[in-house]
């Protein structure tokens, strides 16, 4: 059952269409992901979620009804453009933010203490906002999203300005809210973060949604002759080998594309006859981030031959 569904969603600004007819479905108890590059649409589509912004056409449905002011009272939402009033408090910030959302109490006051404690802030509970650093600011704003327990978390670049230990935090406590039963929908470009977190993607780019679905079903459909390889040596005897469509390099690993199945096994073969050290061979393996890379490139190359048309 979905959540959320997005129909044909349009925003069109000075004559550029930011978003281009986009649909998707974002299921029950799910961590959904709006994955693409920097420009491509994904916080206007957010800000039409939670009706900042009016479509131009196209419609959001909440279990069946169209959205209305209910969802903003169900969602907790961290934008992409962070705001906290500088000269407030850290604990007095987290109880204004759960009052506006109808929660108060000494309940939520020890829930923000345990949050406190937990991202390591809580002997600055009565420091001013303005006092903490931009990571600091951005975990409390953080815990000002989730505090009032709700049903719907929006998550717009949520990573940013965030050192390894406190990202792998958030990653925590967002799986945590998940094992709950919220609806988590996490818009970012980091397909690394997308793919270990998400269990369904709506792909955008250039403002359309290009692919659509669940991660499995995605990577098995596109992993088909594919290989992710780490490896130590060099491997350049394989540009334009007859067996290889295509090779992409990642810096830690490579992702080969082999022209038919049997060539799987003789590229492992090629690369020991060689003396390549072989550290991770994974056969029908495709990462996001090579999908994105096929998917808009071929996306472009469409959009160069308009252009050289015209």
């Amino acid at each position: 059952m979905n959540a959320l569904e997005v129909k044909n969603l349009t925003k069109t600004f000075d004559g550029i269409k930011a978003v281009d007819n986009a649909s998707f479905e974002v299921p029950e108890g799910s961590v959904f992901g709006l994955i693409g590059r920097n420009g491509a649409g994904k916080t206007t589509t957010i800000r039409m979620m939670m009706n900042i912004y009016l479509p131009d056409s196209g419609e959001i449905i909440l279990r069946g009804s169209k959205v209305g002011q209910e969802f903003k009272n169900k969602v907790g939402y961290l934008p992409e453009e962070r705001g906290l009033y500088k000269k407030m408090k850290v604990l007095e910030t987290l109880l204004f933010f759960a009052e506006i959302k109808g929660v108060n109490g000494k309940e939520v006051q020890n829930k923000a203490m345990q949050y406190l404690e937990r991202f390591d802030l809580i002997n600055r509970k009565d420091s001013k906002i303005e006092d903490l650093s931009k990571g600091n600011q951005q975990k409390i704003q953080f815990i000002s999203t989730i505090l009032h327990d709700p049903e719907f978390v929006i998550l717009d670049e949520p990573f940013s300005g965030l050192d390894p230990i406190n990202t792998n935090l958030l990653k925590e406590i967002i799986l945590e809210k998940k094992q709950e039963g919220k609806v988590i929908i996490l818009s970012t470009h980091l397909m690394d973060f997308a793919e270990k977190m998400c269990d369904h993607i709506a792909m955008i780019d250039h403002g359309k949604i290009i692919l659509n679905g669940s991660i499995k079903e995605i990577k098995g459909k596109y992993s088909r002759q594919n290989i992710s390889l780490t490896y130590e040596g060099d491997i350049s005897f394989l540009n334009n080998h007859p067996i290889i469509e295509k090779m992409s390099d990642y810096g830690n690993t490579t992702g080969i594309k082999v022209k038919e199945p049997k060539h799987v096994q003789e590229l492992l073969k090629l690369l020991v006859q060689n003396n390549i050290i072989v550290k991770y061979f994974n056969a029908n393996d495709i990462s996001l981030q090579e999908i994105f890379i096929e998917l808009a490139g071929k996306e472009e190359d469409v959009l160069e031959k308009e252009v050289s048309n015209v």
